[in-house]
């Protein structure tokens, strides 16, 4: 039997951007999962489920997960069924991410609780039950890792990344033109020489 690779997308993508990892990984078997949620215990129970339909057919599974993607894998307890996983621009620290967002916006902790959820001028919609579900459930995650991390990226501090990197013993490689989002033809070269170099 092949391996197979399973992409997650992050927000505003789709899984049709599996198709530009194929030629990466030739001798596997691609999928792109289309989840559905925005939350992690939402969409982290479709990717387990995705994951273990795959192991049922395939001798092993790696993971390709980008920006809130990667997130949601880290709470879908599948590390021990992957063989090895790619995170691009993965968003690793949710609490910091939300509190931040919560300072910017001049909301409390027991204001947030009380009103359940608050939306913000950026769109973005604050959650107490999201919130605390990052609190109560920490990561926990074995796989081999290798990390890209854009030099620009705007939304994940690189401190963050580099402290889970160091934590989970993953390889953390920096693009310093590289944005949290890579697309242009030089990011996208890179990303593609950075797994054809680190592919178990």
């Amino acid at each position: 039997m092949k391996n197979a690779v399973l992409y997650i997308h992050g927000k505003g993508g789709s899984a049709a951007e599996s198709a530009h990892y194929v030629p990466l990984f030739p001798d596997c078997d691609m999928v792109g999962l289309t989840y559905a949620g925005e939350t992690p215990w939402d969409v982290g129970t479709q990717i387990r489920a995705a994951v273990e339909e795959l192991l049922e057919g395939h001798d092993g599974v790696t993971l390709v997960a980008n920006s809130i993607g990667a997130f949601f894998s880290l709470h879908a307890g599948i590390d021990e069924l992957l063989q090895q996983a790619f995170f691009i621009s993965p968003i690793v620290d949710m609490e910091r991410l939300i509190t931040d967002l919560m300072r910017q916006a001049g909301v409390s902790d027991a204001e947030l609780e009380t009103r359940s959820t608050i939306p913000t001028e950026g769109g973005e919609v604050l959650s107490w039950a999201y919130l605390r579900y990052v609190r109560q459930h920490p990561i926990r995650w074995n796989t081999p890792t290798e990390i890209l991390y854009g030099g620009r990226d705007a939304l994940t501090p690189y401190a963050s990344v580099a402290a889970f990197a160091e934590r989970r013993g993953a390889g953390l490689t920096v693009m310093e033109d590289g944005e949290h989002w890579f697309h242009t033809q030089a990011q996208m070269r890179f990303l593609d020489n950075w797994i054809r170099e680190r592919r178990i």
